[in-house]
């Protein structure tokens, strides 16, 4: 995680708070109590399981891939890809390390467009 990143349950309260949507209401909305949602989102119960987080990124329109990233997971389908390419894709991870996100974005256009041609 980054230095000042804020935390999954900072995040989240501050982005649930923004739209005006309740505890409650977000907790009917994703299948857990209030008292736990409201633990989550005071950091003192840690993030919830995938399925969850991608149920709070859809309610809370923001990308699945980083609020998971926030919870400190990587999407099952990601583990499943890395999985059958271990090797490959650690060596191409940490060759990423240092570069800006435009660059990796360009790397990642770069792949879809190899992958597509």
């Amino acid at each position: 995680m980054n230095a000042g990143r804020e935390k999954f349950g900072a995040f989240i309260r501050r982005l649930r708070n923004g739209k005006e949507i309740g505890l409650r209401e977000m907790a009917k909305m994703i299948g857990v109590s209030p008292t736990y949602l409201s633990k989550v989102e005071r950091d003192e119960f840690t993030p919830p399981a995938e399925d969850k987080v991608k149920a709070i990124a859809k309610i809370l329109q923001c990308d699945a891939d980083d609020l998971l990233a926030r919870a400190g997971k990587v999407a099952s389908d990601v583990s499943e890809i890395i999985k059958r390419h271990p090797v490959e894709l650690t060596a191409l991870l940490r060759t990423t390390k240092g570069l800006t996100a435009d660059d990796i974005a360009r790397l990642a256009r770069e792949a879809r467009k190899a992958k597509e041609g």
